[in-house]
């Protein structure tokens, strides 16, 4: 049963009890200059005022990122910012409340009345709570600057402070106008993921909200005076926070879970092992838009309908066997995809997808595959192996030849150096084959791994995507040299008749 907001508020009230016990720990004997030089460098470094004064909130050190906002912002008293961090970052616990905190203690106070934003109320209400939290219960806080409580409480979605400070929650859409302290009109405006997936899909909508965040809602500024500042993470193209990043003079800055180095972004708290482990339990189309700002759209070109699974020839039936490469050299998180495609072409034109490889692998596991592959095939048919050509081509083929060397047997692998049309237009042509029906995975791989992250990077291809498509651009890569062989026209791919499908 939902409970009313006063019946939260007294359980709040309860819990705080336990977290002014443990912050009144902290009290120390000190001297009157000791406590000065302690506010005193609080007020100038922003991350020894968060390890200082709330431990128990923020548990992880300040990455480099959240220091350099806090400076900016409070560097910026008109500031027009985006911060678009992805999820897990403390975006709602840095900017939402304690970048105001610092704001309210420095020498000459930043702001008089704060607006805090969300998708809807009880949201916004939410942020409010842990604000007051801090100014009524943060012991040591209260012990170096002052009482703070005046009147109010969140659970109204407003309070007040002793040197007053006003603080009041909105939910999107609601009026904001007359919103006013006094004479003082809103002069810091946090807007805390306002978007939400439902309204998302509404393009109309998504122009109604942004709409009322720039007018109304930034119109209870007094002529704009005060920060305006918008965080949260990209969960669609069309949204809120990616309108507002695009307008003139917003300061737009963009922390992805890895950095362009395939590294934790907030190294303070995050291991690159958990996150590949979280990458692969969610999904590449689930991690991109959470965790690196980067949402896509299933099925934007393919579509799951038009994934077929059947059964495979014997191999001695097909036209032809290709297995086609398409390498990379780095293994980090961030690296191209290994993809190794083994297909054959029927007699009546369809693409046989027999084995996936794909993977952000070293260049040994991959060679590894080409020999699994030849020991499967077992000498029942020929099978002609390439790989894309590229700057690192020599390089990898050395690896190749190296272990040929060990083994005793070399993988016949030929260089492809043809040059290849844009590679969307390439991958984006393959879309006809698979909506009728041409393209057929065998059924017996449908769980391995390299063809899951063959169906993920095919459902994920759009235009305009830092998404990977190695597997697409070898499965591409690999018909094309099948088709050659069936080729009777100019065209790209196989002049195919109408006949039954037969697998």
């Amino acid at each position: 049963m939902d409970i009313t907001r006063t019946e939260q508020y007294k359980q709040w009230q309860a819990e705080m009890k336990h977290y002014q016990n443990l912050t009144a720990k902290r009290h120390i004997t000190e001297t009157k200059a000791q406590q000065e030089r302690r506010k005193k460098r609080a007020r100038k470094d922003y991350a020894y005022f968060v390890e200082t004064y709330f431990p128990d909130t923020a548990r992880s050190k300040c990455g480099k990122f959240q220091v350099e906002a806090a400076e900016y912002i409070l560097k910026h008293k008109n500031a027009r910012a985006v911060f678009e961090w992805a999820r897990g970052h403390a975006k709602s616990t840095h900017l939402g409340v304690l970048v105001p905190l610092w704001l309210k203690i420095q020498d000459e106070r930043q702001f008089n009345t704060m607006v805090v934003v969300s998708k809807s109320e009880d949201a916004a209400v939410r942020l409010l709570a842990d604000l007051q939290q801090q100014l009524a219960y943060n012991e040591l806080y209260i012990h170096d600057f002052g009482t703070q409580m005046k009147s109010g409480n969140w659970a109204e979605g407003e309070f007040i402070t002793a040197d007053n400070c006003y603080f009041v929650a909105l939910g999107r859409g609601q009026s904001p106008r007359g919103l006013k302290n006094d004479s003082h009109r809103p002069d810091f405006i946090l807007i805390d993921d306002i978007d939400d997936d439902q309204m998302c899909k509404n393009p109309q909508r998504v122009a109604d909200a942004t709409e009322w965040v720039l007018s109304a809602l930034f119109g209870t500024m007094e002529a704009g005076r005060g920060r305006f500042i918008l965080v949260g993470n990209k969960i669609a193209k069309n949204s809120i926070l990616a309108n507002v990043s695009e307008r003139p003079n917003v300061f737009h800055t963009i922390v992805n879970i890895l950095d362009k180095d395939g590294k934790p972004t907030w190294k303070e708290n995050y291991k690159l092992k958990e996150v590949q482990e979280m990458r692969q339990m969610m999904g590449e189309r689930n991690f991109e838009k959470e965790y690196m700002n980067n949402p896509l759209v299933e099925g934007a070109i393919f579509l799951q309908k038009h994934i077929i699974y059947g059964p495979i020839l014997p191999l001695r039936q097909y036209r032809k066997v290709v297995c086609y490469t398409d390498p990379s050299f780095k293994s980090s998180a961030t690296a191209d995809y290994k993809a190794t495609v083994l297909a054959g072409v029927t007699s009546d034109g369809h693409f046989h997808i027999i084995k996936v490889y794909a993977d952000q692998t070293s260049v040994s596991a991959m060679i590894e595959w080409h020999y699994e592959i030849m020991r499967w095939i077992a000498g029942r048919v020929p099978v002609q192996f390439y790989m894309e050509s590229n700057f690192m081509q020599d390089l990898i083929l050395d690896e190749f030849r190296k272990a040929g060397d060990n083994a005793g047997i070399h993988i016949p692998i030929i260089g492809d150096s043809r040059k290849k049309p844009d590679k969307f237009a390439r991958i984006e042509s393959m879309q006809p084959l698979f909506e009728r029906g041409l393209v057929v995975i065998n059924e017996l791989e449908k769980q391995s791994n390299g063809v899951k992250i063959l169906i993920e990077q095919l459902l994920m291809f759009q235009h305009g995507s830092h998404s990977h498509d190695d597997a697409p651009d070898a499965l591409e890569s690999c018909i094309w040299m099948l088709s050659r062989t069936c080729r009777t026209n100019a065209s790209h791919y196989v002049k195919i008749s109408r006949s039954t499908r037969r697998y």
